[in-house]
């Protein structure tokens, strides 16, 4: 039988397609849920899941990832190395975390598998009314003079410095903050621009506070991945934890597509 219908967007299921959406939809739940029970009978469900970050924006959606978790695995103690990691796959190796979360992949990391979580646009964030919003995007030339604010990372974590400043040659003046909301604070009053994750400003764009432009004619993309050292990617909680984090972004973050 017919299940969905092709090359139709959303994607539009027959009825036939639609009871067997509802049969996985109550059936895989409970398969996963049997797989944990099993690995918590082998002694398997207990430990600690330490996560490294790199990026300044990862606790707003790590927050509902981790509450996720502790819902499917309550004997696992969670913890956030304190602070922003400048080399969170260092802190693998040195047994200090068991995930860090990370923005590029090394291929010379041959001990670490790299998974992918999810890709997501980053936009300039302007004052509202500026002319620069009149554009259909912006190119590394406009932002010349102007200042940029950005958090406190070495140049090689800023998509925008990697990927469209630097091959072109602009060094515009720079600023930095810790706290995002100090950042839109200072876009907001005229002290510069920004660029940052789509779904990280949202509400604010939604509330006027700032406004965003188009990165490039084809926009500025991210990627998140998640690193874990290769003797323990196939421990349960730890595979579920990657898991949970894509199909939890998926549900809570607009505007990302998974890898």
């Amino acid at each position: 039988m017919t299940l969905f219908e092709r090359k139709s967007a959303p994607v539009a299921f027959s009825a036939a397609g639609r009871r067997l959406l509802a049969l996985a939809a109550a059936t895989i739940p409970a398969v996963e849920q049997a797989e944990r029970d099993v690995a918590r009978l082998a002694g398997h469900g207990g430990g600690k899941l330490r996560i490294a970050v790199e990026c300044h924006t990862c606790f707003d959606w790590l927050m509902p990832s981790m509450d996720a978790l502790r819902l499917r695995w309550p004997d696992v103690e969670q913890d956030i190395v304190s602070g922003f990691q400048s080399d969170p796959v260092g802190l693998l190796h040195q047994d200090r975390a068991d995930v860090a979360i990370v923005s590029d992949v090394d291929e010379d990391e041959t001990d670490v598998v790299f998974h992918p979580l999810f890709g997501f646009e980053i936009v300039a964030i302007l004052p509202r009314g500026h002319a620069l919003l009149d554009k259909p995007y912006m190119e590394a030339r406009d932002f010349a003079g102007h200042t940029l604010i950005t958090y406190p990372v070495p140049d090689e974590m800023l998509d925008l410095v990697r990927q469209v400043l630097r091959p072109a040659g602009v060094e515009p003046p720079r600023r930095t903050t810790e706290l995002t909301v100090a950042m839109l604070q200072l876009v907001a009053s005229g002290r510069g621009f920004a660029a940052l994750p789509l779904w990280a400003v949202h509400t604010y764009l939604e509330r006027g506070y700032v406004a965003r432009q188009r990165i490039g004619a084809g926009g500025l993309t991210g990627r998140l991945y998640a690193a874990i050292r290769k003797r323990h990617a196939g421990d349960s909680h730890l595979a579920d934890f990657v898991q949970v984090m894509r199909e939890t972004s998926l549900r809570t973050l607009p505007g990302i597509d998974l890898l």
